[in-house]
């Protein structure tokens, strides 16, 4: 889930940010630029939570699958 925030903080454009907006330029932009510290490590622990729920469903997938995962 993680794309890398430069390439899309730097393609972003007034013409094409509200369809381009992703969650670290948006917290970048929201909570940084905005100085709402605290939402900006809100998003970025449910992020990271979402993201540590998504990686441990696909291992478990892929145990039950393939007899291998991760860990």
């Amino acid at each position: 889930m993680n794309i890398g925030f430069e390439k899309a903080y730097l393609m972003q454009t007034p013409l094409n940010v509200s369809a381009g907006e992703i969650i670290p330029t948006y917290v970048y932009k929201v909570g940084l630029q905005g100085a709402q510290y605290s939402f900006a490590a809100a998003v970025g622990l449910f992020n990271a939570v979402i993201n540590f729920i998504l990686l441990w469903t696909v291992n478990r997938a892929a145990k039950k699958l393939s007899g291998s995962g991760l860990w």
